[in-house]
């Protein structure tokens, strides 16, 4: 990793978590503030730690993409969860087949890029 990726990964890391700090529910309740704080710090101790070990530059810079488009959604619409992509979970292909794998090939590929590390570590 060159000085300058590594200064831009924790710089992302400490922006997030500077975001946890001050963050304030929609609701703004107190109980739910704290679980979303919660939920941010863990979600990025997960996936920073679960890419660690990524040495490939361009593998880095998509998943500093994915991180820096889900902290702009996150603050744009108020909602540190992931929002999720509206597709029919087997809607448009019978349960066995080729068309079973072209459809899931398809979900794989329209799935935006805020979310390509959700569903790996959820």
């Amino acid at each position: 990793m060159t000085p300058v990726t590594r200064r831009e990964v924790l710089g992302l890391y400490r922006k997030i978590f500077r975001i946890a700090k001050k963050w304030q529910s929609a609701s703004g309740q107190i109980e739910e503030t704290i679980k979303e704080k919660e939920y941010i710090k863990n979600e990025a101790k997960t996936l920073f730690r679960k890419n660690k070990n990524v040495t490939d530059p361009k593998l880095i810079k998509q998943c500093l993409e994915e991180c820096e488009a889900r902290v702009e959604i996150g603050l744009h619409y108020n909602i540190p969860y992931p929002r999720p992509i509206h597709l029919p979970p087997m809607g448009l292909a019978h349960k066995q087949g080729r068309t079973l794998r072209h459809q899931e090939k398809l979900r794989k590929i329209s799935k935006p890029i805020y979310l390509k590390s959700h569903d790996e570590v959820s």
